[in-house]
């Protein structure tokens, strides 16, 4: 029989062993109550209806002056590869004969040893000399010969004997004044001459080499002036008046740095004729616009460097009675939004550009209705007949101008 004590253990640990899950329900419980209970919300705020607001620009009727922008690439007029045209020992090379220096029409930039050159002139003076001396006496046999023949001391036969032997004379003595001004002139070539006044791109010889026939020295290129090509689209010959034939008046071109665009120097041109076909790929045409002192030795301008790039633009046709619409207020490249000014309504207008570049579209004035502005501010929803709030401009003048046709347009319709 368990002691008291033991009987009041064993009561203590049941309770408490019945007291932890009966506090689970009972929590469990109270948060299933808590919880579905319905919770009421505050009614939602009406939404606030947003009037659309953009800032709009004033257009105006102008003459627009074409101006063609295109991209090309300094090139020389005349590059040539310089050569030898004999064989030997490289003995002298021009200061003026190294890359980036420049030389005179002339100069000599090249040596080549000329001693076998002097001995082969020697040489061939010598049999100059013979046979010139072979056929005088040549010429004395002969004499000699017609002269015996008259009194039948040699024959016939012997006479033409003494004949064929003048004519070989003459002609030995033919050949040998052909060696002599064929050796004058390999001497000459000993020294390679400037073909004109230029600049070196490349030296390909020093002192010491051996000069091959026919081989490269170096590439040389003329200074007097360059060129550019510049591809011309069919959209854009549309706006100019190229020249086609020499007498052709010139067009005139301005050329700027096309990697450094802080560089603000203006080069002037002057496109002085076209190619006569069309690029096979691109269908382009390309005129060839001229650069004169394009390194600036007389006139005192930055270098135009060969191989620079370039931005050209050319002065084409002015259209009359066009409005010029800024670039980023045209949607896909024909959209523009219009304000009508007596409501402050929207109006999407689909347009015709006759003209475009980086900063304007060009339409003509005619297909912008009257009494509307332009939306200038970018909207991704436009919807027609949308009331509209103008923003004000942060240019006075602008706002003053827009109230002004605003109050006109107003007197119009009114009367």
């Amino acid at each position: 029989m368990a002691s008291p004590p033991n009987r009041l253990q064993k009561i203590a640990a049941v309770l408490v062993r019945a007291i932890v899950p009966c506090g689970i329900l009972a929590a469990g419980w109270l948060g299933f109550v808590e919880l579905s209970e319905e919770t009421v919300k505050p009614p939602a705020p009406a939404e606030e209806k947003r009037m659309l607001r953009t800032r709009v620009q004033q257009m105006e009727t102008v003459d627009y002056p074409v101006t063609v922008r295109t991209h090309a690439v300094v090139q020389p007029h005349n590059r040539v590869t310089l050569t030898s045209e004999i064989s030997g020992t490289v003995v002298k090379v021009s200061p003026s004969f190294e890359a980036g220096a420049y030389f005179r029409k002339g100069d000599v930039l090249v040596e080549i040893d000329e001693r076998d050159y002097q001995t082969a002139l020697a040489i061939a003076k010598s049999r100059l000399a013979a046979a010139d001396s072979a056929l005088k006496l040549a010429r004395l046999n002969e004499e000699r010969k017609l002269r015996l023949v008259e009194s039948n001391a040699v024959s016939r036969a012997e006479v033409d004997v003494a004949s064929a032997t003048r004519e070989q004379a003459e002609a030995d003595l033919e050949l040998a004044k052909t060696e002599v001004e064929q050796a004058k002139l390999n001497l000459a070539r000993t020294e390679i001459h400037a073909p004109f006044d230029g600049r070196v791109q490349t030296k390909l010889i020093g002192i010491g080499q051996t000069a091959s026939s026919n081989a490269p020295l170096g590439e040389v290129f003329a200074v007097d002036f360059a060129e550019v090509r510049l591809p011309i689209s069919g959209q854009q010959r549309r706006y100019l008046t190229l020249p086609e034939f020499p007498d052709d008046p010139p067009v005139s071109v301005e050329l700027r740095d096309a990697i450094n665009e802080g560089n603000e120097t203006v080069w002037h041109a002057q496109i002085v004729r076209t190619e006569g076909v069309l690029d096979a790929d691109s269908r382009d045409l390309f005129a060839i616009a001229r650069i004169d002192d394009p390194f600036g030795r007389t006139s005192g301008m930055p270098p135009l460097r060969i191989g620079q790039p370039v931005s050209a633009d050319v002065q084409g046709q002015v259209l009359n009675n066009v409005v010029a619409l800024p670039r980023a207020a045209v949607k896909q490249l024909d959209q523009v939004v219009l304000v009508n000014q007596s409501d402050l309504t929207l109006r999407s207008l689909s347009i015709a550009p006759l003209w475009s570049n980086e900063e304007h579209v060009v339409v003509e004035a005619t297909a912008i209705p009257d009494h509307t502005w332009l939306s200038t501010t970018p909207m991704s929803y436009t919807p027609e007949g949308a009331k509209i709030e103008i923003i004000p401009d942060a240019n006075p003048d602008a706002n003053a101008a827009i109230a002004e046709s605003a109050s006109n347009d107003d007197e119009t319709l009114a009367n």
